[in-house]
């Protein structure tokens, strides 16, 4: 539970805390910033949490990332996505000549990496690649690549024939390889839609084992899943905290806000939830921890703190009333960013049919 943290963690959590309230929180929500963020944050030992201790980095557990997650977001601060650095993702482990060409760089922030798992939904069929000698051909679509426009290369999941699902580095300079439409979606994040065609990849660019990429990938899913769902219940504290002050304030009569049933009613509701969603997140983090499968967990945990930090949003903005529909509100804003986790890294009811096919198919997963 979120109460029952080591010395280490609490110690954690205070500095995650400071950070926030002294750094943060001072800064212009504009690009130069970052790096002020990213600087202090190097200092204090958190941007190495996420890298690889081979690297210079604490490889941090998945309860420590979850405590500096949701913390910094319970904040809601400008630049929380500058506190960490890039993660190995599913380049965590590579040999030569991968370590050197591409894990390495990113990790020292030389390049930039995206993921490429998604085809459009008119894709006649899934990305292909075939073995021609020391050469992988490519051909293929991959849709919702984010930061792709701006990344050196993609992780992208392609089907070898004979050798089924594997993950492979596309370089974006490649011959063939080539952007079809730039956008961004609601929350502001921006993402690429890619072709390849006839792409020559050297096949010492494939991740692993040939034919086991989709575990591989699947991993660096479940990982992003926690961390959309601690930085959801931060915001869900945030909210909570907001809509505490706004109804202990007086309205135009001289009575609090919050002396209606209806609006307690409300507010209790949400807090409800609040509490059910980190009791999810912090004893899935430890399952993970422990070296169990937490695949259907994560995905839980996931589908529900990102429903209910909206849900919760949704309450606060009617709870406010009308000056909460301003686009500069912070509740306004806030939703916008959190609206796409319900379909960032398997939509709801997606993860729905996963869940309850690993429980009758697979017999995975616990309550």
């Amino acid at each position: 539970m979120p109460e029952t943290l080591s010395k280490e963690l609490i110690e954690l959590k205070e500095t995650c805390n400071t950070f926030a309230q002294d750094t943060l929180l001072n800064l212009p929500e504009d690009p130069d910033s970052r790096e002020t963020a990213r600087n202090e944050s190097k200092r204090l030992g958190l941007f190495m949490m996420t890298q690889p201790k081979q690297f210079g980095g604490t490889e941090a557990t998945q309860l420590e990332l979850t405590v500096a997650r949701e913390t910094l977001c319970s904040h809601n601060a400008p630049h929380v996505d500058s506190v960490f650095g890039p993660s190995p993702g599913v380049l965590g482990g590579v040999g030569e000549p991968l370590k050197s060409t591409h894990l390495s760089p990113l990790l020292n922030g030389e390049k930039r990496s995206s993921f490429g798992f998604t085809e459009p939904d008119d894709a006649p069929k899934p990305t292909s690649g075939k073995i021609e000698g020391e050469t992988l051909v490519v051909n293929g679509q991959k849709s919702y690549v984010t930061g792709g426009a701006d990344a050196d290369f993609i992780n992208a999941l392609v089907h070898i024939e004979d050798l089924g699902p594997s993950m492979v580095v596309v370089d974006t300079d490649l011959d063939g390889v080539n952007i079809d439409k730039k956008f961004s979606s609601l929350d502001g994040s921006h993402h690429a839609a890619f072709s390849f065609k006839n792409v020559n990849i050297p096949s010492s660019n494939i991740i692993g084992e040939p034919g086991k990429g989709l575990p591989r990938a699947m991993r660096q899913i479940g990982d992003t899943r926690l961390l959309f769902a601690a930085q959801a219940c931060g915001y869900m504290i945030w909210v909570i905290n907001f809509l505490t002050e706004h109804l202990k304030s007086e309205d135009r009569s001289g009575e609090p806000r919050g002396n209606k049933d209806v609006v307690r009613w409300h507010y209790a509701n949400a807090r409800i939830k609040a509490y059910a969603a980190r009791s999810m997140l912090y004893r899935t983090a430890r399952i993970a921890d422990s070296g169990e499968n937490a695949v259907n967990e994560s995905m839980a945990t996931k589908a529900f703190a990102t429903e209910t930090v909206g849900e919760i949003i949704d309450t606060g903005i009617q709870l406010v009333g009308g000056a909460a529909l301003v686009d500069t509100h912070p509740l306004v804003r806030l939703y916008k960013k959190v609206r796409a986790w319900r379909l960032a890294e398997g939509a709801s009811d997606i993860i729905r049919l996963n869940i309850g096919r690993g429980i009758l198919e697979l017999d995975k997963g616990r309550i």
